[in-house]
């Protein structure tokens, strides 16, 4: 029997993480609702508007979703994003072509605030320092690192951004001791209290906080938020922690901190060009530890992921508004019904 729907995945191969590289569970949702998934490889605009011009929905991760693209492909009813950012897809030219965004705003909640504080406390504890320093034979200058270092419970976290991720890196972090400062100019004072923060202006935070920890979405406003200025009001013991978006921060700004010591050291998970070039400095520096943009990485999250990326196109396709909408002002080209 022909397919209904058609979906479609598009992305440069080199962009899709491994453990994103079979479809099966997204295909098994939308099976049930007479949808065909199908993955198409592009690299340029035309590429993915000659692939999707049938397209009744999209699934990206990384595609670029821009107004070109958005305007040449009629029949497009839904673009849903695998995870919380949206940043590759322009908003308003989705709005303006009657095309809903739907991301997935619960996903790997615990997976980044437990990856931040596994940063947070690999740093504090200069353990790759100390375990260097052991598998070198030398037994008391690891214990001289460790005897000169601060506890987390006599220091101060500073977090940027206090959504879902940041408030739950901050209930975990006060199990270790940790003040928590917070800096959202979109979060409410009484919500960041009862989750254990205190609300201050960015200034203040950098200037108090002996780790910061970055977790905004990228969007125009917070493109390159952290730069030279906001590095050199850090105190030159603190640490800064980026799970969130590369761009978020100037990455040379943040080279030049570490070079010239406005900061002790970072720990990373994102860059602002990803993969991240071999011959980066940040790869090369003793006072960094990186990753690859993988801390919302695991089983259980990413079947989650795909479940819902799977069941909210659906649901679309069927005529139903999705469960998260980003573009609360869209007008769909087709009628959808709210679910009680």
């Amino acid at each position: 029997m022909a397919r209904q729907f058609k979906v479609m995945r598009v992305e440069r191969r080199f962009q899709v993480p491994l453990s994103f590289a079979t479809m099966e569970v997204e295909a098994e949702e939308l099976a049930m609702v007479n949808a065909e998934l199908v993955e198409v490889v592009c690299a340029t605009e035309d590429e993915i508007i000659k692939a999707a011009k049938d397209a009744d929905a999209l699934l990206v991760i990384f595609a670029p979703m821009t107004r070109r693209v958005l305007e040449a492909l009629p029949k497009l009813k839904v673009i849903v994003r695998y995870g919380i950012g949206y940043d590759n897809v322009d908003v308003d030219a989705a709005t303006d072509n009657g095309v809903l965004l739907v991301n997935i705003p619960d996903f790997c909640l615990e997976e980044v605030a437990n990856h931040t504080i596994a940063l947070l406390l690999a740093l504090s504890g200069e353990l790759f320092s100390i375990n260097e320093g052991m598998k070198q034979g030398r037994w008391a200058e690891s214990q001289l690192i460790r005897a000169t270092i601060g506890a987390p419970y006599e220091q101060t976290l500073g977090l940027i951004g206090c959504g879902k991720i940041g408030r739950m890196t901050a209930k975990k972090a006060q199990c270790f001791g940790f003040r928590i400062l917070g800096y959202d100019p979109y979060v409410d004072k009484s919500l960041a209290k009862e989750h254990g923060i205190t609300l201050v202006g960015l200034p203040e935070l950098l200037k108090e906080s002996d780790f910061v920890s970055v977790h905004t979405l990228l969007n125009k406003e917070t493109w390159h938020l952290i730069g030279e200025k906001e590095f050199k009001q850090m105190k030159p013991t603190a640490y800064f922690i980026n799970t969130s978006r590369g761009a978020v921060v100037d990455e040379a700004a943040l080279i030049k901190a570490l070079q010239e010591k406005w900061i002790a050291g970072a720990g990373l998970d994102v860059f602002e060009q990803e993969p991240v070039a071999p011959d980066n400095p940040l790869l090369k520096m003793d006072n960094v530890i990186v990753s690859p943009h993988c801390c919302s990485h695991t089983v259980a999250s990413i079947k989650r992921l795909k479940t819902s990326v799977g069941q909210e196109a659906a649901r679309v396709l069927i005529g139903r508004w999705p469960k998260n909408v980003v573009n609360k002002t869209v007008k769909p080209k087709i009628n959808l019904v709210k679910e009680e």
